[in-house]
């Protein structure tokens, strides 16, 4: 049985994974969950699921659900940093689904790691920003890193059974988007609501602005090469309007295999909480003869247009620090346009900005845990800075 922590239950990921859950009770069962501050939402989870520990953003937010909850609740409930590292590291788990948006991840997931626990990774920037950190903990400590994001899960899967070494290339697919086709001028005048209407997926506020801005490629192409451990110029992205396949590998003797299916996140959450075996499918069967299926057609990304693209190829490369240079401005100017304060192109103007400054003062080559900090608040503070 898979004893899990689910880091970040009320959003997306967290949501569907506890859906995959409902349909395997005897195979899959929830000991810990966090959340932000959608407590109604928890409350909810924590009733049905009935959880050993639960943990929130503040303390105010703990009382608040405590009220919630019915007084002979057996669930601990707790608050902060420390709480959620308690539900990552706790004794009964032995998987952590780590589907919290953002930096704010990554403490619990180095956490788990020296407790011991797989993780099941849906959260991008644990490692772009500290794959120099993460890689080698989980090597040493010998647990599983299982993707859950559909491209990785794709590439996971396209990989299995290969022969060490035959991966030439990683065809990295993307949907393109809301803006797929738009000019930079065009991309002047967007707004928020069309950011926010993907054409293929449903997900969170932040993925999405990310998926119309392709930073969210540009954070799968780091992710995917401390995950296969290729360089990011051996990685390619595709568009493929019609999100059918996933991703795609290229291996040595030319051959090309990809991962196919209807766009749900369900799908790659079983793959990795069911590894090395395969369960019963709960998601739509895929069609080969529906609407999208029919005809499939492949892009090169427009990479004039979406700069922020090579601005990640860029960070790759250079490696160290710059990564977590570039995600922390991301994330502040993201959470500014989210609340309307600041146009859609100037997250890449926020993002190269921040990523010069960096370069000026100097890459760290291989930040250790506390740098890593230390640079992301750094270049959170250069955004704001640039921003107000």
């Amino acid at each position: 049985m898979k004893e899990l922590c689910i880091l970040g239950s009320t959003g997306s990921i967290g949501t569907q994974t506890l859906e995959v859950v409902r349909n395997f009770p005897e195979e899959l069962h929830v000991r810990a969950l966090t959340c932000g501050s959608n407590i109604e939402l928890l409350a909810e989870q924590i009733k049905e699921f009935s959880p050993e520990l639960a943990s929130v953003a503040t303390e105010e937010k703990r009382k608040e659900l405590l009220e919630m909850l019915p007084s002979d609740t057996t669930c601990e409930i707790l608050f902060g940093e420390e709480g959620n590292l308690a539900c990552a590291t706790l004794l009964s788990v032995n998987c952590v689904v780590a589907a919290m948006v953002g930096m704010r991840g990554l403490p619990s997931v180095v956490a788990a790691i020296k407790a011991g626990k797989d993780i099941a990774l849906a959260n991008k920037e644990t490692l772009v920003s500290g794959g120099s950190v993460v890689m080698p903990l989980i090597k040493e400590k010998g647990v599983a890193l299982l993707p859950v994001d559909s491209e990785h899960s794709a590439i996971w899967q396209c990989l299995m059974g290969q022969p060490k070494g035959s991966l030439k290339r990683i065809l990295l697919t993307a949907s393109g988007g809301p803006f797929r086709g738009y000019s930079r001028e065009q991309l002047e005048k967007v707004t928020l609501s069309e950011a926010l209407a993907h054409p293929t997926w449903k997900m969170g506020g932040k993925i999405t602005i990310d998926s119309a801005s392709m930073m969210n490629k540009g954070l799968e192409i780091i992710e995917a090469s401390w995950l296969f451990d290729i360089p990011v110029d051996d990685i390619e992205v595709v568009v493929h309007p019609q999100s059918i396949i996933h991703s795609m590998i290229e291996l040595s003797d030319g051959s090309v295999l990809g991962q196919m299916g209807h766009p749900n996140m369900m799908m790659p959450i079983q793959v990795a909480l069911f590894y090395p075996r395969r369960s019963e499918c709960i998601c739509k069967p895929f069609a080969p003869f529906s609407e999208a299926s029919r005809q499939l057609t492949f892009e090169p990304c427009d990479r004039e247009v979406f700069r922020l693209v090579d601005l990640a190829y860029q960070a790759g490369r250079t490696g160290g620090s710059l990564p977590v240079a570039m995600n922390a401005a991301n994330e502040i100017v993201v959470s500014d346009f989210l609340s309307g304060r600041v146009p859609f192109l100037e997250i890449e103007r926020t993002v190269e900005h921040v990523m010069e400054q960096h370069i000026k003062d100097g890459v760290i080559a291989s930040p250790s845990l506390d740098e890593i900090f230390a640079v992301d608040t750094w270049a959170r503070a250069q955004a704001s800075i640039r921003i107000n």
